[in-house]
């Protein structure tokens, strides 16, 4: 199983990862990126993967759990 985290001192709110997964990472109106769902199925791995892959500034990362 996945575990999605962000590093919010890295994050700078551009949003990409937003538009790659949006049930999963929402960008607020303090353009901070919040996780809608820490764990997510691998139904969406690859959305994921693109706004980890996508991100401007590497603030994304998975870990996987058992």
């Amino acid at each position: 199983m996945m575990r999605v985290s962000v590093d919010l001192d890295l994050c700078q709110g551009h949003g990409v990862c937003e538009s790659e997964a949006p049930t999963v990472f929402s960008l607020g109106k303090n353009e901070t990126v919040t996780i809608l769902d820490e764990r997510p199925g691998d139904d969406v791995r690859s959305q994921v993967e693109a706004a980890i892959r996508f991100c401007p500034t590497a603030a994304l990362r998975i870990t996987e759990e058992e």
